[in-house]
């Protein structure tokens, strides 16, 4: 059956998938694919009562998944492309020069402050920052929105000086 199956229905099957991905060696890999297909439901006990048609929507089916997994990779292609370039001596120097400004615009600030601005920093949560310091919810959340007021205000009275 598979051989005979494989005789008569190939050089179709080939010639539609032709038709749909405009690609030869693209049709023939996925007719083989169908075919190895066929050959696992064959002898899983679960034989297609219409071969051809079984092995043209088999085929159809992973020519239409190539097509979905090629339209992803095209769109994920550029977040995928990542060019490490060393940043400039000048950058680098900016960033240290930023990074010197707020550790001192954080030790102005009060311990309770300070803790609860470095805690939401790295990604702990206004539930996990209250129950850490011992805090409600709401308590918390006036907390961070007056520390981080507070810290804005220091950097900009140390930006002013720093530009007077």
């Amino acid at each position: 059956m598979l051989v005979r199956a494989y005789e008569e229905d190939r050089a179709a099957l080939e010639g539609y998938l032709l038709f749909l991905t405009r690609d030869r060696l693209v049709a023939e890999e996925i007719a083989q694919e169908a075919f190895a297909r066929l050959v696992r439901e064959v002898h899983a006990g679960r034989a297609p009562t219409s071969v051809h048609g079984w092995l043209r929507r088999v085929g159809s089916n992973l020519a239409m998944s190539r097509g979905r997994r090629l339209q992803v990779a095209e769109r994920k292609r550029s977040s995928l492309l990542v060019y490490d370039v060393a940043d400039s001596a000048e950058s680098a120097a900016l960033r240290r020069e930023d990074c010197r400004q707020l550790r001192a615009a954080l030790a102005c600030l009060e311990q309770t402050d300070r803790e609860a601005l470095l805690l939401a920093a790295a990604g702990f949560s206004g539930a996990e920052i209250g129950a850490r310091m011992g805090r409600s919810d709401g308590a918390t959340r006036t907390l961070l929105c007056r520390a981080r007021r507070r810290l804005r205000n220091e950097l900009v009275r140390a930006e002013g000086v720093a530009f007077a």
